[in-house]
């Protein structure tokens, strides 16, 4: 469906170039699908569409993400069924917004990642890899992709993640408040404006991962609707004790992280060691959790915070908001609607602005947020086969 989003910077769209961003994140729930007017006086949200991931497509991603036989025939195989998948979630992006592939500039495509092993984590060799051929997607829709935007800030020292804070210090940040804002997908991410100056940017934990996993396991539900399970329990202090003891919690500087450090194993260890405890406790505990890494982070910068902005699949989850309001106190929290834009399209959006970075030879990385030697122009660019 056509939506008009939010104006920023800019009070004309005469000549701005449209692209694509394709955003599939740890949830593994769908492929958000965001067409954006970008240029360097404006970012509109101008359409969107989510399309769901078969329960097949999700098995075997979730399978593919853990060391197995046989990996590199189905990473293959997997590689280009994903490919097919988000050519054809481009498609009807366009088919229902009434947009052709030849008004589009670009796609930028993340990708699903199915690794990601940075160097704060102590890889020796470190690296990200992320999989739905760009190839494939340039050929399917005519349209240039813009794809594989983690590994060239790896090459130059960096974590390849988050991407996202340098978008956030463009569509967000005003020069009389110090904002953070917020992207709680799978993993939660935070970017800390200073003004208008992006100060820090990192992952600060777990986002959905761990509540959506859980519920997963307990109920044979995606997901925990506005977190009325979680709701429902009481914390456990001891099981909150211990999961608030992992390493990564603690590291400093450049940092990112995934579901190789956050995940229901590694619950399972911290249960191991406590009486058994109730699940639905247990959600709690984790949405509990995952509050208290967000707003330590947002507390720990050494600027004072005035406000704070969630986006991503997090801002829809009541319980985790109200968790996350007590944390930060008298501190204002809102979602990204409130500076314009959906929090459901803000990490999409991120990606078409990261692909006219790329087109434009802009550089897309922020060196401050990952730890990389510098600046860099990031991703492969795979020109559009002329026609779908």
């Amino acid at each position: 469906m056509r939506e008009q989003g939010p104006l920023l910077n800019a009070d004309s769209t005469v000549g701005t170039p449209l692209y694509i961003g394709l955003m599939s994140g740890t949830s593994i729930d769908a492929i958000d699908c965001a067409l954006v007017r970008c240029s360097a006086q404006r970012i509109e949200l101008v359409a969107t569409l989510a399309s769901p991931i078969p329960g097949g497509l999700r098995a075997d991603i979730t399978a593919i993400s853990q060391p197995g036989d046989n990996e590199i025939e189905r990473l293959g195989i997997l590689d280009r069924k994903l490919g097919h998948l988000f050519a054809e979630a481009t498609l009807a992006l366009l088919a229902d917004s009434g947009f052709d592939p030849k008004d589009i500039a670009a796609i930028g495509s993340h990708g699903q990642t199915i690794r990601h092993r940075p160097p704060s984590a102590g890889n020796e060799t470190a690296f990200s890899l992320q999989i739905g051929d760009p190839n494939t997607i340039a050929e399917l829709t005519g349209i240039t992709t813009v794809a594989d935007f983690r590994r060239r800030d790896m090459a130059a020292g960096g974590e390849g993640a988050p991407l996202a804070p340098a978008f956030h210090a463009a569509a967000f940040a005003t020069s009389d408040r110090n904002r953070a804002i917020v992207n709680i997908g799978g993993i939660a991410n935070l970017s800390l404006l200073d003004g208008t100056i992006l100060a820090a940017g990192f992952d600060t934990g777990p986002g959905n991962t761990l509540l959506d996993h859980w519920i997963a396991r307990h109920k044979s539900e995606r997901y925990d609707h506005e977190g009325l399970w979680a709701a429902g329990g009481t914390v456990i202090p001891a099981l909150l004790e211990a999961l608030n003891d992992h390493p990564y919690l603690a590291c400093q500087g450049p940092r990112s992280t995934g579901k190789e450090a956050f995940n229901l194993e590694w619950v399972d260890d911290c249960l191991r060691s406590l009486p058994a405890c109730p699940a639905q406790d247990v959600q709690a505990t984790l949405a509990e959790f995952t509050a208290h890494s967000i707003a330590g982070a947002v507390r720990d910068w050494d600027r004072k915070t005035d406000e704070v902005y969630v986006c991503g699949g997090g801002a829809a989850n009541a319980d985790l908001m109200r968790r996350l309001q007590r944390q930060l106190g008298t501190v204002p929290l809102s979602s990204t609607a409130v500076l314009g834009l959906d929090p459901d399209w803000v990490e999409a959006a991120a990606f078409a602005w990261l692909a006219w970075r790329s087109i434009a030879e802009l550089p897309g990385n922020a060196a401050q947020v990952t730890g990389a030697a510098g600046e860099r122009v990031l991703g492969g660019i795979y020109p559009g086969s002329g026609g779908s």
